[in-house]
């Protein structure tokens, strides 16, 4: 018996995705790219579903592509409560200055 040639681009697009985007996700980029990677692997898991090939690409692109984006999320959510909380030490006469502001404002002082 033949294996079934081509037909899962989606699943190994999704695969490739997911793992830059993975790789990026610390940098937002990879929540974009885990996006496009998530609809690419739903797409390869159908075609899988048809044609019986690439079905372990398109899942290893859904979970990469997914954990890409809960980074992503709690990437910007550190952001968030970092400049909230550091918000009185943007304008220091020197990176010494900022380093002690910082740390008086995450100890609570």
């Amino acid at each position: 018996m033949r294996t079934p040639v081509g037909r899962h681009g989606p699943a190994v697009a999704a695969m490739v995705l997911g793992v830059i985007s993975l790789m990026t996700s610390i940098v937002f980029v990879g929540g974009l790219l885990g996006g496009i990677g998530l609809i690419l692997g739903i797409v390869g898991l159908r075609t899988a579903k048809r044609t019986g090939i690439g079905r372990g690409k398109a899942i290893t692109g859904v979970v990469t592509s997914a954990i890409a984006i809960v980074v992503s999320i709690l990437v910007a959510v550190f952001m968030v409560w970092y400049a909230n909380q550091t918000q009185e030490c943007y304008q220091p006469d020197s990176f010494q200055q900022y380093k002690q502001c910082v740390h008086q404002q995450l100890a609570g002082n």
